[in-house]
């Protein structure tokens, strides 16, 4: 795989931004975090140096040996980064006398930077820091401000390092992108190269290489993730790649059967196998979120071992591991990129089950999961399904789990997508589902008073998942659905819409 651009992680929420920021240009690149620097860094043209929580002038900041990389390769210090060269190469930090958050404007420019071309002065930048610079660094020219930060961008002489105390990444910098594309392209000579077809191309030579006539099974979900990893190592490895589909007894209403039906006209090799009644016995009174997801991941272990042992010398198990998943499974350094919530299809296997992991999507985020998927002629029905947490509505059901508590929620999500379907606007939401609280509500019926469950609506429209914005759905079609869902449900009484976005809250609520 090509690693052209290497992202330095210093537990910044943005840093998976600066990623998503960067494959938009066609560019690829790796997270890795600050303290776990490749000791082989030929094969990268550039490093960028992420955000972070800390402060450089506190005595546990992040402090890495940058030496093999600077003045070797053009390096983008944000934020943090910026501080960092500051703090420890001849400048200063210093407390900020206000906390230095949200927009700004450029009110100065240097003339001529490579960093600024197309870039005028006025544009909007976001910032988001509590230290700020007060002297720049060795040998270091100014080459932006902000009203109130003098020193908002910078760059080291003899040497290809540009610094900047704003977030090109987020949406807020108007120009960002503009910025990413001067460094990358203009600055650090990066082709631009990365596409859905090129992805293809090096994935299924890479699969074949790696597996060659070993067999793989793999868990489809009827997800766009799984469905995409199917289908690429079926181009690799044809009938060698058995397909093992899991009623764990917490999928949607009829899903099922419709995915079943789904995969039909695909040409895979796809088995289901009903484990329900395995599965809400192995949740059976456990209400932790985490020790629900260890339940269900551990009772996929054991379906798919039964399943293994059923095919003759099969050596791999293929997931649809994506990099969001690997991002929120790896701590750094106690961040807010720390571990968010362990991940069913993160890690490694247990000793007796004797397969190895192949996740071929496990460098993409899920944007480009769908344009792949698009490249190879899947189904657009399948590509713009809503994404589905692999432990199902066991994580939309907050606290224990029973058959009853999942007949409920799978007929109140089934009102709601399908009412979403109805009204147009499915396509319009990236990720929608309900949950069941674990409060019950008085209400009246009738003239019978009531004391039932309470479920919430979730609506978000995103590009990866990273970060969500709540929808703000038709009042009517809100009130439309509350009604069906209470006069339709029986053991419910009162719907509520959830209008948090990601950050701080997340998508699930467990």
């Amino acid at each position: 795989m090509q690693k052209n651009v290497l992202i330095l992680d210093f537990g910044s929420q943005y840093t998976q931004l600066i990623a998503r920021r960067v494959r938009e240009l066609n560019i690829y690149c790796e997270i890795v975090p600050f303290n776990k620097i490749p000791d082989d860094i030929s094969s990268f043209k550039a490093v960028i140096l992420s955000g972070s929580p800390f402060s450089v002038r506190a005595e546990d900041a992040p402090h890495p040996d940058l030496s093999k990389i600077r003045g070797k390769l053009p390096i983008l210090a944000v934020c943090y980064g910026a501080q960092y060269f500051a703090h420890f190469h001849g400048g200063k930090v210093e407390a900020s006398e206000t906390r230095e958050y949200g927009r700004a404007n450029l009110s100065v420019i240097k003339d001529a930077e490579p960093l600024f071309e197309g870039i005028m002065e006025n544009s909007q930048v976001w910032m988001s820091h509590s230290d700020t610079i007060k002297e720049l660094p060795t040998n270091s020219v100014r080459i932006a401000s902000t009203t109130d930060v003098l020193n908002a961008a910078y760059r080291i002489e003899g040497e290809q390092t540009f610094a900047i105390q704003f977030h090109p990444e987020v949406y807020h910098s108007t120009d960002g992108k503009q910025l990413l594309e001067n460094f990358l392209v203009k600055i650090a000579d990066v082709a631009q190269t990365w596409t859905p077809g090129k992805f293809v191309d090096l994935t299924v030579a890479e699969l074949k290489e790696k597996i060659g006539d070993d067999k793989v099974v793999l868990g489809l979900s009827g997800g766009v993730d799984s469905s995409v990893a199917a289908v690429l190592l079926h181009k690799a490895i044809g009938k060698n790649l058995y397909c093992i589909f899991v009623n764990n007894g917490l999928l949607r209403k009829g899903e099922f059967e419709s995915v079943l039906d789904q995969y039909k006209d695909m040409g895979l090799n796809v088995k289901g196998v009903d484990a329900s009644a395995r599965f809400l016995d192995a949740l059976a009174g456990i209400s932790d979120p985490e020790e629900k997801r260890k339940a269900i991941g551990n009772a996929f272990i054991e379906v798919f071992d039964d399943e293994a042992h059923q095919i003759t010398d099969v050596t791999y198990l293929a997931q649809g591991t994506i990099y969001p998943d690997v991002i929120e499974s790896v701590s750094v350094n106690g961040g807010p990129s720390a571990t968010i919530k362990s991940h069913h299809n993160v890690g490694g296997l247990p000793d007796f089950m004797k397969l190895k992991i192949v996740e071929p999507l496990k460098m993409l985020f899920k944007d480009e999961v769908r344009r792949v998927g698009a490249e190879m002629g899947i189904d657009d029905e399948l590509l713009g399904r809503h994404p589905f947490p692999g432990p199902g509505l066991a994580i939309r059901i907050l606290g224990d789990i029973t058959a009853e508590k999942v007949r409920i929620l799978q007929e109140v999500d089934h009102i709601f997508i399908q009412g979403l379907r109805d009204w147009m606007l499915y396509d319009k939401v990236w990720q929608a589902g309900a949950i069941l609280l674990p409060v019950s509500s008085v209400g009246v019926m009738g003239d019978e008073r009531t004391y039932e469950k309470v479920v919430a609506l979730r609506a978000v429209e995103s590009t990866d998942g990273m970060t969500a914005d709540w929808v703000n759905l038709p009042y009517e079609f809100l009130q439309k659905t509350s009604n069906t869902i209470i006069n339709r449900v029986k053991g419910v009484n009162r719907v509520v819409y959830d209008i948090s976005s990601k950050p701080p809250a997340t998508i699930e609520w467990e």
